[in-house]
């Protein structure tokens, strides 16, 4: 009786293929959503730059950041973030804020001041603000 030579791969083989793609989906998986997020992070902090400075100009013009009871600069409009203003000292200074509003920065927050003073007051999934976070906006996990 002669034996023929099969092809193909044995269940070990399979299964231990299966098991190392495995481990590497669970180390690339978070990852890369990591880094999906920090990207739309940048819609908050680069829309906060560029209001303030749409908010210094139009101080320029008027001799206050106010345009009754808002803000005199319409605010910018985002995909991951909603933004909003609110006035201090009569129309003398101002502090704008951008709260995630999507699944990917649902519970970060950033804000800028007529002063400059970038801050960050919330940071989502990465856990709890650092001690030393200072006025700066955290846009990688601490």
């Amino acid at each position: 009786m002669m034996r023929t030579k099969s092809t193909g791969f044995t269940l070990i083989e399979l299964l231990v293929t299966t098991i190392i793609v495995g481990i590497l989906a669970s180390i690339a998986i978070p990852a890369y959503q990591n880094y999906i997020r920090r990207s739309a992070l940048t819609e908050a902090t680069n829309d906060l730059a560029n209001y303030r400075v749409a908010m210094e100009q139009y101080y320029q013009d008027n001799m206050t950041y106010a345009s009754g009871t808002s803000c005199g600069a319409p605010l910018p409009t985002g995909t991951y973030f909603t933004f909003s203003c609110t006035i201090s000292g009569g129309g003398s200074g101002f502090t704008a804020t951008a709260t995630g509003s999507s699944s990917l920065t649902n519970g970060f927050s950033y804000t800028i001041n007529d002063q400059n003073i970038e801050a960050t007051t919330g940071i989502g999934v990465w856990g709890s603000l650092p001690s030393d976070s200072g006025n700066t906006w955290i846009v990688t996990p601490p």
